[in-house]
């Protein structure tokens, strides 16, 4: 790690997902630990752009609200988060893309240690936040987005007990999973593949669908918490509405197909 203290590949983003575009070089890359490099840094006032040069993302910046309780941990379980989704990404997208630079922005009400000296990164500007839960959220992960489909989200947010707590990974998945899944809303501009809000649809078959990606996702119905059948859930066929208590219960352990 490096310390601080303070005083294109065809059209984006649709390129950067490897869709339609030929194959790319792929540099001397073969450990992922060694394609991460971390720096901490102290607030400041400009902040940085993420660059992708050879395949590695530079210039993402991690910043922690200065609100948040100082806690040496929370830099560590970043650390291994980042590294990990570089793993998971790098594995994703064919050896496309990896995390290359990331910076831990340091608040100054945390007490000066061996930290480098900022450059132009700022707490306002930064592509991820660590800071409390909003009532709407609780700990839930989430990325800001104000633009439609394919267009950049300005932040992923996340709590410091997403990060400290490890009971949590039985509710969210991996922490470094969870970042990748993150990274495609604030750098690809895809959303969910799921919808809490409309749950359900009707197909061109006139059959009821859970809502997710892809179709071929496995799993069962459940009403009121019993096995039931898509039939049974369907409350109104013109509509897609359903009967209250009826749910889509994803297996917990499935393999996607390549």
């Amino acid at each position: 790690c490096r310390a601080v203290r303070s005083p294109d590949l065809c059209a984006r983003p649709r390129a950067e997902a490897g869709l339609r575009c030929p194959p790319l070089a792929t540099p001397a890359m073969a450990l992922p630990r060694a394609l991460l490099a971390l720096a901490l840094l102290a607030a400041a006032l400009r902040a940085s752009k993420v660059q992708l040069k050879d395949n590695g993302y530079e210039d993402v910046v991690v910043a922690i609200n200065p609100l948040v309780p100082e806690d040496p941990e929370i830099i560590v379980k970043i650390k291994a988060m980042v590294t990990d989704a570089s793993f998971y990404m790098f594995n994703a997208t064919q050896r496309r893309f990896y995390f290359k630079d990331v910076k831990i922005l340091i608040p100054k009400t945390w007490k000066p240690n061996n930290y480098n000296k900022r450059r132009h990164e700022s707490y306002e500007k930064a592509n991820v936040i660590i800071a409390d839960f909003y009532v709407k959220y609780g700990d839930d992960p989430y990325t800001l987005q104000y633009g439609g489909c394919g267009q950049e989200g300005k932040y992923i947010h996340l709590t410091p007990n997403f990060l400290l707590n490890d009971k949590l990974i039985d509710i969210y998945g991996l922490q470094g999973r969870v970042f990748v899944h993150e990274w495609a809303h604030l750098r690809w501009g895809v959303f969910d593949e799921y919808n809490t809000e409309r749950p359900f649809y009707i197909s061109g078959k006139n059959k009821l669908k859970a809502t997710r990606c892809s179709a071929d996702v496995k799993g069962a119905m459940a009403c009121d918490g019993k096995p039931c059948t898509e039939d049974e859930c369907i409350k109104d066929p013109k509509t897609g509405d359903v009967k209250e208590g009826c749910a889509f219960l994803p297996e917990k352990n499935q393999r996607s197909e390549e």
